[in-house]
């Protein structure tokens, strides 16, 4: 705790830069397609042999793909070591670790730059236009090469020029941005595996799009090593080394395979730290033996219980030898890694190898089952250590973190269980689907967000809004960054690989071969440059757009942008299964809305579980159907986002996106690049407007259930109705897009196609119209409270609002009460009530609240000196209430997906 008080946080601001220019010409290229040079249009790039950071390896690669794509574009340029004395009309670009002030001819400001920072600095001597780019250290001069090189590439015009006449200057809001790749099947992932090329060009594109992390999962095809059938790397060592003193073996295994495993996997980690990035292992898997597995395609001979633990720290401590890239591991540590939880004894041998290992590889533990015990073990290897938690569970919510967690992961005693999960399912349960109670002050670890592929994993997606506000929320308390399991992760997983490729098309033409990632290019571009830096222009991603889509670009970004809004918004509203084992919304397996239709498809959701009793994500700041049924009936004064509300959301989504592309065709024609965009705009069109009417049909099935209102049945059925016919019509649009079997693991659920899934959604239907029917139908005009409920459901949401003021305190005491002001501008509402909502930075926390005191337009509450004594940052918010309205401050814009819900305080 510090002694002064922890300060008042704010989530990282970092200044909107401004850009490069391109106009006039440093070269043109003639009709010939040669370089005309205008008197000696050279580039000349100039790099000190006396600057080590200047000429060290990661710079010299990004330097080697600025002058590739000058090449591209015919203009010729050449390293060398010093400035030229020369005055001709050529371009010349310094680099340099040194800084401005230690290049002569250059002002700007000379204050130093945080790590992995970019300048860069224009200046002119005679008619030869000079350009500085510098930086603290190897990975910013990387970022700031690269970004020349895209301009490069992403001109669109044969006349070219870099001139620039302002400073441009860029920070990370991030320490860690980074991308896991996993591999997860013997069919789909050995070819890109084995190919270099493959490699080279993944790596070059993370790079290029300022991630500085990558990690590459092993042991990621299963969660429990049982019905196991595609197995290959899933215990990871005897795939890679032979390990002295040991005859463990996989079987069967070709010969010479296990040495070119290991040479492959040198290769990338080589090529990802030449690009000046960290190279991470994840091994999340240390089970061997598999159990109720017949049909596996491998198994592993010569271990023992006995020799398990020591096997793994010796195999470990070789790969470390082999591959001394390998800067960091990502373990699971939980029980799903094979090793019961509470085997202490497993860990502190396996960590001994990390220990010993001569070198700094940092510790990263997944968050799961995560106690003070591991944590402690793994920092006494004298390593740094890092907790890896989720974020919004196994799924992708809007870009703040969500204020509370699911009932159902509160540590209850009735919950409890022993054996292999005896932590995370017992007391540390809090721990799966969040950060915990990981961020205490003066902690001995860094805490790293983790992005799972639960609710986004095979359409395009791309919203720079949503990406920023992620971008902001990464440092949450000072947080290191986010990792992102990129698009396609579990692909083939559970031994369901194909060799239909990866991406599923039907059009054998449209499959990118090994290289699927190009599919999500502009995917990663904006995850990445936001992570980096969230207020950066849109220039960053729309010059990739104009190149693509030309004229119909700016319309392209907002049809994909509001498509991609569709997911993430209903994961936070709605939540069947905090796991991506069980709940794949893009391919949404449909849970009935009438209750007893069949077994329930999800464990984790209250009970009863039916549609109408799915909780959010986030229980604090949205309702489910079934509370929002109570409020209406009954006239509460609900401050959550409703269902109502959420489903109108959806719908400006839908029109906003079709609106949009609409417009895209129009300006592009029919480039032959719209198509990919348009069939997974098309599907989440169709995902969003099927929700939004399958919302509000199962509040109306609701009202319907508890008032007998007749028109509430026929209302719930026609909202059905029409997300039947959206379903019906994605379905056959994805029919002529995506083959019949898509597969991400072994069972129904995590398979199939849109059309598999009609006939649910056609058994739901029938059984509500069954129960309407079979319902006593209430006379029009008895029910009041029904009938406004319906008017509610069916009209346009609406939400008090209010002009609120409330400047956060600049720092906050220790057992000091916190005294919090708020100001209310209510026009013609009149303000019946003002509670301050409060919790410690902890989910294993429940909120708080009081009474705010009211004067006027000012209102007065203050968190209690016994309250604030603890270790961890505070978070609050306010909750305003009129006669029969209320609305929370700060609101969530979900529109704007800003990431200012609830307020932070550390």
């Amino acid at each position: 705790m510090m002694k002064n008080g922890p300060r008042i946080g704010s989530l990282t601001s970092v200044p909107r830069r401004r850009f490069l220019k391109l106009a006039g010409a440093a070269a043109v290229v003639g009709a010939s397609g040669k370089a005309i040079s205008a008197s000696n249009g050279k580039v000349r790039i100039v790099i000190s042999k006396a600057d080590p950071v200047a000429s060290g390896p990661a710079t010299m690669w990004a330097v080697s793909q600025l002058r590739q794509e000058f090449a591209e574009k015919h203009i010729v340029s050449e390293i060398v070591p010093s400035e030229p004395q020369v005055d001709d009309s050529g371009l010349v670009i310094i680099v340099s670790a040194h800084g401005p002030q230690a290049t002569p001819g250059f002002s700007v400001p000379t204050q130093p730059l945080p790590p992995e920072s970019i300048r860069i600095v224009p200046g002119q001597v005679g008619r030869v236009s000079r350009y500085l780019v510098s930086a603290p250290d190897e990975r910013g001069l990387t970022y700031g090469l690269l970004e020349l090189a895209d301009r490069v590439k992403c001109a669109t015009s044969s006349s070219l020029d870099l001139n620039l006449t302002n400073l441009v200057e860029e920070s990370p809001a991030n320490r860690v941005r980074s991308v896991a790749r996993a591999f997860c099947s013997e069919i789909e992932d050995k070819a890109w595996y084995y190919d270099k090329d493959f490699w080279r060009e993944y790596l070059s594109m993370l790079a290029a799009q300022r991630f500085n992390r990558f990690n590459f999962a092993l042991g990621f095809g299963y969660d429990f090593p049982r019905g196991v059938t595609g197995d290959y790397f899933h215990f990871p060592y005897p795939y890679l080394v032979t390990v002295p003193g040991y005859d463990v073996r996989v079987v069967p295994l070709a010969e010479g395979e296990r040495t070119r495993n290991l040479e492959t996997l040198q290769f990338i980690a080589a090529e990802t730290v030449a690009r000046g990035m960290q190279f991470q292992l994840g091994i999340w898997t240390h089970a061997w033996a598999w159990t109720d597995s017949p049909n596996s395609d491998h198994h592993i001979e010569g271990l023992t219980a006995e020799t398990h633990a020591p096997y793994c720290r010796d195999a470990l401590a070789m790969l470390l030898k082999a591959c001394p890239e390998i800067e960091g591991l990502t373990f699971r540590v939980h029980g799903e890694s094979g090793v019961p939880e509470g085997s202490y004894a497993f860990w502190q041998t396996l960590f001994s190898a990390v220990a010993n290992c001569g070198r700094k590889v940092e510790i990263d533990m997944h968050a799961k089952g995560i106690n003070q015990i591991m944590i402690d073990m793994a920092a006494q290897t004298g390593m740094p250590v890092k907790v890896s938690a989720k974020s919004w569970a196994e799924h992708m919510g809007l870009g703040y973190h969500q204020a509370d967690i699911r009932e159902l992961e509160i540590p209850r005693a009735e919950r409890a269980e022993t054996g292999q999960f005896a932590v995370s399912n017992g007391e540390r349960r809090f721990t799966r689907y969040g950060y915990a109670d990981l961020f205490q002050e003066g902690r001995k670890f860094d805490v790293l967000f983790r992005l799972w592929p639960g609710t986004q994993r095979h359409l395009l997606w791309g919203d720079p809004e949503l990406a920023a506000a992620y971008g902001r929320s990464a440092s949450f308390c000072n947080a290191a960054g986010l990792e992102i399991c990129e698009p396609l992760t579990f692909k083939g997983r559970e031994g369901s690989g194909q060799s239909a490729g990866r991406c599923a098309y039907v059009d054998k033409t449209s499959q990118a071969g090994i290289n699927d990632w190009s599919k999500f290019e502009y995917t990663y571009r904006i995850w990445g440059r936001l992570l980096y830096n969230p207020n950066s222009s849109p220039e960053v991603w729309r010059r990739y757009l104009n190149r693509k889509f030309g004229s119909g670009a700016l319309a392209a970004e907002s049809a994909l942008a509001n498509a991609s809004r569709v997911l993430p918004l209903l994961t936070t509203a709605h939540l069947p299964s905090a796991s991506n084992h069980s709940f794949w919304p893009e391919m949404y397996k449909n849970m009935p809305i009438v209750p007893g239709m069949e077994r329930p498809l999800y464990s984790d959701s209250p009970s009863p579980i039916r549609f109408g009793t799915v909780s959010s994500l986030d229980p604090q700041l949205f309702s489910s159907i079934a509370e929002c049924a109570e409020d209406l009936l009954h006239d509460g004064s609900n401050p959550k986002y409703s269902p109502i509300e959420t489903a109108q959301w959806l719908e400006d989504f839908v029109s906003a996106s079709e609106s949009a592309w609409r417009e895209a065709q129009e300006r592009s024609g029919n480039l032959p690049q719209l198509r990919h965009w348009q069939e997974d705009i098309r599907i989440q069109v169709g995902l969003g407007r099927f929700f939004a009417a399958k919302l509000r049909s199962a509040l109306l099935f609701e009202i319907q259930q508890r008032t007998s209102a007749t028109q509430a049945g026929q209302l719930a059925l026609l909202e059905y109705g029409r997300a039947r016919q959206a379903w019906a019509s994605l379905a056959e649009q994805a029919r002529n897009v995506y083959i019949p079997d898509i597969s991400y693991g072994s069972i129904p659920m995590r398979r199939g196609h849109w059309a598999d899934r009609l006939p649910d959604i056609d058994r739901d239907f029938e059984a509500m119209r069954t129960a309407v029917a079979a319902s006593s139908p209430s006379e029009g005009g008895k029910n009041a409270a029904a009938d406004q409920a319906i008017r509610r459901i069916t009209g346009k949401a609406q939400r008090l609002s209010l002009q609120c003021q409330h400047t956060p305190p600049s720092r906050f005491v220790p057992g000091q009460a916190l005294v919090l002001n708020l100001r209310i501008d209510s026009g013609t509402t009149t303000v019946s009530s003002v509670d301050l909502y409060y919790r410690h930075v902890n989910q294993g926390e429940r909120w708080t609240s009081l009474r705010m005191e009211q004067k006027g337009v000012q209102c007065v509450g203050s968190i209690p000196a016994s309250y604030t004594y603890s270790p961890y940052p505070l978070q609050y918010y306010f909750v305003v209430r009129s006669e029969k309205s209320a609305c929370f401050h700060p609101t969530l814009n979900v529109l704007k997906l800003f990431d200012n819900v609830p307020f932070i305080t550390q």
